[in-house]
C-alpha cells in the first residue's frame, strides 16, 4: 500500500502539480502586493479615494453590499491588467522576436470549396458539407 502511495507520490505530474500551485501562490501574492500597493494608490491619487465599500442597500432587512462586489470587480480587473502587461504581452513579445527568422509551418487544413469549413490537408471529403475535395495532394 505504500509502495503504491510512493510511486503516486513520485510520478512527475504529481511533483509538477505541486510545483505549480506553489509558484502560482507566490506569483499571486507578488500580483496582489502590486496592485494593492502600487496601482490603487496610483488611481487614489488620480481620483480620490478608490474604495466602494460604504455603498450598500437595504431590501426587507437584508443588507446587500454593492460596494464590496464593486470592489472586487475593480481588484479583478485590475490583477488582470498587471498579469497582462508584465507578464503575457513581454512573454508574446519574446516568442515573436525568437520565431522571426523561423520559416512559417506547413498548413494542416485547407477551405471547403463548397462551404467554405476548414478540414484536415489529407481529407478527401468534407465533414461540413460531405463534398469530396479530390484526391489529397
Amino acid at each position: 500500500m505504500l509502495s503504491g502511495f510512493k510511486q503516486f507520490v513520485l510520478r512527475g505530474n504529481v511533483i509538477d502539480l505541486a510545483v505549480a500551485v506553489v509558484i502560482g501562490g507566490a506569483f499571486g501574492a507578488v500580483v496582489t502586493a502590486l496592485v494593492k500597493d502600487l496601482l490603487t494608490p496610483l488611481i487614489a491619487a488620480a481620483g480620490g479615494q478608490p474604495d466602494f465599500s460604504a455603498i450598500a442597500f437595504t431590501v426587507n432587512g437584508s443588507k446587500f453590499l454593492i460596494g464590496d462586489f464593486v470592489n472586487s470587480i475593480v481588484s479583478f480587473l485590475m490583477i488582470a491588467a498587471a498579469v497582462y502587461f508584465t507578464v503575457v504581452a513581454p512573454m508574446n513579445a519574446i516568442v515573436a522576436r525568437r520565431r522571426r527568422g523561423e520559416p512559417p509551418a506547413d498548413p494542416t487544413t485547407k477551405k471547403c470549396p463548397e462551404c467554405l469549413s476548414e478540414v484536415p490537408i489529407a481529407a478527401r471529403r468534407c465533414a461540413f458539407c460531405t463534398s469530396s475535395l479530390g484526391v489529397p495532394a
